[in-house]
């Protein structure tokens, strides 16, 4: 195939969901592509640590590193998604922010350098939920909401 062979779906998305992409749906992929980046920084500094310093327990350090590392997958892909303007890429974005608040709340309740961190990281998640259920990110994702399935019902 070809990249115009590629490249044409992409084209009639976009212009079924309404010419160019928000900046809020730009926004909201930007959030979630820097959570999914420090995901990555989290784990990849646990995983280093784990296996070149002395923690108390390298395998626990390890797995957590790995975990960190794969669960940065899920903000990372659907920050491609919102880029694409897939439809499916709301849900992993908004999942990822309701797992973002209670980890926030967590890191607010602990009496060290860890706080600044849980208000960082609640702001960016309360900023990519109000992005993600905007209305006109909605629309701009070719979103319909509960019962609008597009035709018209006769009166």
């Amino acid at each position: 195939m070809s990249s115009e062979q590629n490249s044409a779906p992409d084209t009639a998305q976009a212009a079924a969901v309404g010419g160019p992409r928000p900046r809020r749906l730009t926004y909201a992929a930007a959030l979630s592509a820097l959570e999914g980046a420090a995901l990555v920084a989290g784990g990849v500094w646990t995983l280093v640590l784990g296996l070149t310093g002395a923690p108390d327990d390298r395998q626990q350090a390890v797995t957590l590193g790995v975990t960190l590392i794969v669960l940065a997958l899920l903000p990372l892909l659907a920050a491609r998604g919102l880029l694409a303007r897939r439809s499916w890429s709301r849900g992993p974005a908004v999942i990822t922010q309701l797992m973002a608040l209670p980890v926030s709340y967590s890191l607010l309740q602990a009496e060290s350098m860890a706080i600044p961190a849980g208000i960082a990281l609640a702001v960016v998640a309360v900023a990519s939920l109000v992005l993600l259920v905007n209305p006109a990110t909605t629309q701009a994702l070719g979103i319909k909401g509960p019962g609008r399935t597009g035709e018209s019902k006769p009166q």
